[in-house]
């Protein structure tokens, strides 16, 4: 099994605090969260790991992974960043923001996931979305699913709660198969590709007709997407929310 973690960007809404180093260089605890995320991916099963970087690349490369660059990390998002490791695609590979947290438990059972294309969701989302923001719903993207497991809508403004049934945390695994879905949608998409996220990605994908299913969780996950997210983030690992370990 391999992953692929999306650390190309900046975060500049963590501001000074993202001026000498990427966001995920930035400490949960007593270890970064690239730290944090290295373990759990290798102890969920993960044998290779590669980090897409672009914004002070070189204070990635003290790590033990194989590191490809998206030159154009300024000016693209985050699906060109998984296009510039597309050499790696031969195999089911694991995709993973760089500005979450998880348990190795969420990554062992993505791993032992059968489908081709699965998105991890949180059935408690609103719990943690609560402490981070005044108004949740301002924040929060649709995501409707299926009886039968299959992802209906994603990421998406929410005009209110009913149309989420919970909330894509940032974290997939593609087998090969679907990996040529995405390439094959790219190659009609042409120069769009550069402006488009990961969950319109999904929604295209959607869209085409590929099925894309979900994998729920219960909390135990945080993003950290601003200053007061990484305070957030600290204290629940504190107070012992976060399942991390190293």
């Amino acid at each position: 099994m391999k992953a692929i973690i999306l650390a190309a960007g900046r975060g500049s809404r963590l501001d000074e605090l993202t001026s000498d180093k990427p966001k995920c260089l930035n400490k949960v605890g007593e270890s970064t969260m690239l730290e944090w995320q290295l373990s759990a991916l290798r102890s969920g099963g993960v044998d290779t790991i590669i980090v897409v970087t672009g914004y002070k690349s070189n204070r990635i490369e003290e790590y033990n992974v194989k590191i490809l660059k998206n030159n154009r990390w300024e000016t693209t998002n985050m699906v060109s960043s998984l296009l510039c490791a597309s050499e790696e695609f031969d195999q089911p590979i694991i995709v993973s923001y760089s500005d979450i947290l998880y348990s190795s438990e969420v990554v062992s059972s993505l791993c032992s996931q059968e489908e081709d294309a699965v998105v991890v969701y949180d059935l408690n989302w609103r719990e943690l979305w609560e402490m981070r923001f005044e108004e949740p719903l301002k924040d929060a993207e649709t995501f409707r699913i299926d009886s039968k497991g299959l992802i209906q809508d994603i990421g998406q403004p929410a005009s209110n709660f009913r149309d989420i049934q919970g909330q894509y945390i940032g974290l997939m695994r593609f087998t090969p198969h679907a990996l040529d879905w995405i390439k094959k949608l790219v190659t009609k998409l042409k120069y769009k590709v550069d402006k488009i996220d990961m969950t319109t990605l999904l929604r295209l994908l959607i869209k085409s007709g590929h099925p894309i299913c979900g994998m729920a969780i219960q909390g135990g996950w945080c993003e950290i997407d601003t200053v007061d997210d990484l305070k957030l983030g600290n204290k629940l690992y504190s107070e012992g929310f976060l399942k991390l370990t190293l």
